[in-house]
């Protein structure tokens, strides 16, 4: 038995209890370290993530008596193999692609919403209302970016789309006048912004181009997935819209990045999607 996970043994046994002979205890979770405000490393804690999504979760797993912990797991790449492999329980915030489906359970609604936008320089003339405004202007995306399949199937159809190394240096291109717009989300692109001094150089447009979800994803390998976790952490995902903490948590964290910044002892690079 994996020992990260206490099962709740004998009440099978009990009459109306085999519904909780499931429960898990204990998760352990991990995501990307560089996306704030949804997640990142802590520099006080660099084996911990911290952010809106880990704050959200904790909650939720107050809420179902679970203890859970948000623990570093090096690039997103690998934070991803070690879900996949069981080693770690749930991803925090996974994009929802088709592939995966073979070694994730999903949960649904997703934790939350990303939107991504169009960001141009200030006085730009570019005009946008829906995606295909875009088409015949030259524009940058980190390769970072996780888009939905159905976007990205779009853009690669019908726009002209510079992929950059990270964020940082999309917003570079467009400064420099090399592209017209980036696509990047509503708040890793106000975070980088304001970490490389540019956020009184460019603007965003507040219709989303695309909405992907940051859902959890538990691993098939995990030995505490179980129809249990799965309903209880669907349930309260559907809860948490009308709860106010959503919001209440991005701000939280945009706050916390930002004061992070200002402390030159505790350097934080720009986010990197």
């Amino acid at each position: 038995m994996d020992l990260r996970c206490g099962w709740l043994l004998g009440l099978a046994l009990l009459p109306g209890l085999a519904t909780a002979a499931g429960k898990c205890e204990r998760l352990v979770v991990t995501g990307s370290p560089d996306a704030p405000p949804y997640l990142w490393q802590d520099p006080q804690n660099p084996k911990q993530l911290i952010g809106a999504s880990a704050d959200l979760l904790q909650q939720v797993a107050k809420d179902l008596g679970i203890k859970v912990e948000l623990l570093y797991a090096g690039k997103r790449s690998q934070a991803v193999d070690e879900v996949r492999s069981g080693r770690m329980d749930m991803l925090a915030d996974a994009p929802l692609t088709f592939n995966e489906l073979e070694n994730f359970d999903y949960i649904y609604p997703p934790l939350l919403e990303n939107d991504y936008l169009v960001w141009t320089r200030k006085g730009s003339t570019l005009v946008y209302s829906e995606a295909k405004d875009l088409h015949g202007h030259a524009g940058a995306l980190s390769e970072k970016s996780r888009m939905t399949q159905g976007f990205g199937t779009f853009a690669e159809q019908n726009l002209t789309l510079t992929k950059t190394a990270n964020l940082t240096q999309a917003l570079q291109k467009l400064l420099l006048g090399e592209v017209e717009y980036v696509l990047a989300g509503r708040y890793s692109g106000m975070a980088a912004a304001q970490a490389l001094g540019m956020a009184n150089d460019l603007l965003a447009f507040e219709q989303p181009i695309d909405r992907p979800g940051l859902f959890l994803a538990v691993s098939h390998n995990s030995a505490c997935n179980d129809p249990w976790l799965r309903g209880q952490l669907a349930k309260k995902m559907t809860e948490l819209p009308a709860s106010g903490l959503t919001e209440a948590a991005l701000q939280r964290n945009i706050e916390r990045w930002k004061a992070q910044q200002q402390q030159p002892q505790q350097p934080v690079s720009a986010p990197k999607q």
